[in-house]
């Protein structure tokens, strides 16, 4: 427990003086983005063993639509933020509806068809700009209070919302609802002789993931200034998967670890070998599947479980 509080600890005033330290703003702002993005979907796949290959869908559409309520409704960037979340919350209500009835690989394919749809509506759609995406996405100011068009104080920003998301996700899982995931993870048919409405909790437990999901695209927008057809791509949901695989599904701050580690990677070897990031990225993927098959944090956790044992 002393050692969680000091890594907390240390990370908190890690990110408290990020950008004082010669760090781009709007790529620790990138990295939060996406470690929200990587939590949320950790919350259906590592607690509720629920694996979707479309969750781009609730990222890039939630972008979507904070950046035309910006743009072309003039909207307040709080007020876009919360539009595009509940735009995701009612697709992933849709779309999971759908899929829950399902389990494993069909489960899967379901959302993956799904987000294609989502994927192609958004590029024939007017208001999303077809191929050429959202642009010019001004980041506005809190409820007209405080400016965000200063990188640091939106950073700051981007950084409480994480917080705020990540406490969150802790008290979700933790609660009896939270409970009850981690029985249908662990053995499903057991629940529902119980008598629970796994179902219904699944359903849950997908509605909440797309809503984060929307808010980390949300966020993303503001912070580029665009919402592009790559937000909402396929690429963007093996992205994730590959996130919070690599820095430990199940564990709460494995994901962020794992989204920290991808957007790092992809933000510095891209420009050291152009479009092999993508291979070189899949090798070091390969070889911790081999090495640490909990990822990082899970193989952390497990060794210090077996020493206290």
């Amino acid at each position: 427990m002393r050692a969680q509080i000091a890594v907390y600890a240390v990370l908190a005033a890690l990110a408290l003086i990020a950008p004082f330290l010669g760090l781009y703003p709007v790529f620790l702002m990138k990295l939060l983005c996406f470690a929200i993005f990587a939590c949320a979907f950790n919350l259906l796949l590592g607690f509720t063993k629920m694996l979707s290959f479309g969750h781009a869908a609730y990222f890039g559409g939630s972008a979507y639509i904070t950046g035309w309520l910006v743009t072309a409704q003039g909207w307040g960037s709080i007020e876009a933020i919360i539009g595009g979340v509940l735009a995701a919350m009612l697709l992933g209500l849709v779309i999971g509806a759908i899929a829950v009835r399902r389990q494993g690989i069909y489960f899967a394919m379901i959302t993956l068809a799904l987000a294609q749809l989502v994927f192609f509506v958004c590029l024939q759609a007017d208001f999303t700009g077809g191929e050429n995406g959202l642009q010019g996405i001004t980041r506005g100011s809190i409820f007209g209070w405080v400016g965000l068009g200063n990188d640091r104080t939106l950073y700051y920003f981007v950084l409480a919302v994480f917080v705020a998301v990540y406490a969150l996700i802790r008290r979700i899982v933790n609660s009896p609802f939270g409970q009850v995931l981690k029985a249908i993870r662990a053995n499903e048919p057991r629940c529902v002789s119980l008598g629970y409405k796994v179902d219904r909790y699944k359903l849950m437990a997908f509605v909440l993931s797309a809503s984060l999901s929307g808010l980390a695209g949300s966020l993303k927008a503001l912070v580029l200034g665009f919402a592009t057809l790559s937000d909402v791509g396929q690429t963007n949901s093996g992205e994730v998967i590959l996130m919070t695989l690599l820095g430990g599904s199940g564990t709460f701050l494995g994901p962020a670890i794992g989204a920290v580690v991808v957007v790092t990677l992809q933000e510095y070897l891209s420009e050291i070998v152009g479009a092999w990031v993508s291979v070189i990225i899949g090798a070091i993927f390969v070889v911790c599947v081999l090495i640490f098959r909990r990822g990082f944090v899970g193989e952390i956790h497990r060794r210090f479980a077996q020493r206290a044992a």
